[in-house]
């Protein structure tokens, strides 16, 4: 399940909130009572492990199947 930022547009109160992609939001500022705003916010999706390397990608020799 995504975590989705909400901020106060009031005070700028800002938290996150575990919820399905579906689900309508009805996220209240715990400060003032106002109705919150979803944030798009950066991701942390990183790869790692053997074979995810930046080098790897876009080179000619890669291509020629060398």
């Amino acid at each position: 399940m995504p975590i989705y930022e909400y901020k106060c547009p009031n005070c700028g109160n800002v938290s996150e909130v575990w919820q399905k992609s579906f689900e309508e939001s009805t996220e209240l500022c715990e400060k003032c009572g106002d109705k919150m705003k979803k944030v798009i916010s950066q991701n942390t999706f990183l790869l790692k492990g053997a074979g995810w390397y930046v080098t790897d990608y876009g080179t000619k020799a890669r291509k020629k199947g060398e």
